[in-house]
């Protein structure tokens, strides 16, 4: 890890510790984690979208995606698409569309402390495995969200998932069964209901199919200190704009980036 990202991740740290004494307890901003989910569904008759960005220096590759949130017949059932582009320099500096997911969320638990919401995915092969984007056959995913309020100020979540790809293919390579896996773990510090301190851990483990037969996996770690705001207008709008600095350690060593977050929040004027 680089001095200036150290010294990065210890002044978020330090300020979060600093702002926290002697103020009043705030309300929460929820549902606007940055690599990880949030386990809060859509209240009824709100919807969400989701724009993210992340830059990663030493790969200079960069990744963007867009997320609408809906829910449907009340909190308990949300129904989202996920739109995601990658940008790869090597070999002919291409980007392109990914793979679309198709997502369902069931609000299994919601109280004062903790609250859980299980995802279920549907990978579409839209992105072109030739050129790296996508795997090439339908993909399924599991994701199983945490959320444990600590007290006033401070927040965790929890992800354990997994994503399975029948015949999976990637650039030249023979299909093949792949699985992977991801994880992650975060605590959020409420420093006023319209600024929280953030940071992130998150861990991928994934397989890729290989021209000779069989699949090679390949793991990945990052930190991910950051910050994020929330504006709140009388009608409704809540828009919370967030920034981090992602930070690879272990397999990911030596890769560090910047992270990029806007969120529009709204009611719908049907309701509902």
């Amino acid at each position: 890890m680089g001095a200036r990202r150290k010294r990065a991740a210890l002044f978020l740290a330090a300020t979060a510790f600093a702002a926290s004494a002697g103020a009043e307890a705030p309300a929460k901003i929820q549902d606007n984690s940055f690599l990880l989910e949030e386990a809060y569904n859509q209240e009824p008759g709100v919807v969400q979208h989701i724009q993210a960005f992340q830059y990663l220096t030493k790969d200079k590759t960069w990744t963007a995606s867009f997320t609408e949130e809906w829910p449907w017949k009340g909190q308990k059932n949300q129904l989202s698409v996920t739109l995601p582009v990658e940008h790869f320099p090597a070999p002919g500096n291409d980007t392109g569309l990914g793979d679309v997911g198709l997502n369902y969320r069931y609000q299994a638990l919601l109280d004062d402390r903790v609250a859980a919401s299980p995802r279920v995915t549907l990978l579409l092969p839209t992105g072109d495995e030739e050129d790296g984007f996508g795997a090439g056959a339908l993909g399924y995913q599991v994701n199983m969200p945490f959320s444990v309020d600590l007290s006033d100020r401070w927040v965790t979540h929890w992800n354990f998932g997994a994503t399975y790809t029948p015949d999976s293919r990637a650039a030249g390579s023979v299909r093949a069964d792949t699985l992977g896996f991801n994880a992650g773990f975060s605590v959020i510090h409420v420093l006023s209901d319209r600024l929280n301190l953030m940071m992130e851990t998150a861990a991928t483990s994934e397989e890729t199919p290989l021209p000779a037969g069989g699949t090679e996996r390949n793991d990945t770690f990052f930190l991910n200190p950051g910050v994020r705001g929330a504006l709140n207008f009388e009608s409704g709008l809540q828009v919370v704009p967030g920034l981090a600095f992602p930070i690879g350690v272990g397999p990911s060593d030596g890769e560090h980036g910047v992270f990029l977050y806007l969120s529009f929040e709204h009611p719908l004027r049907s309701g509902g």
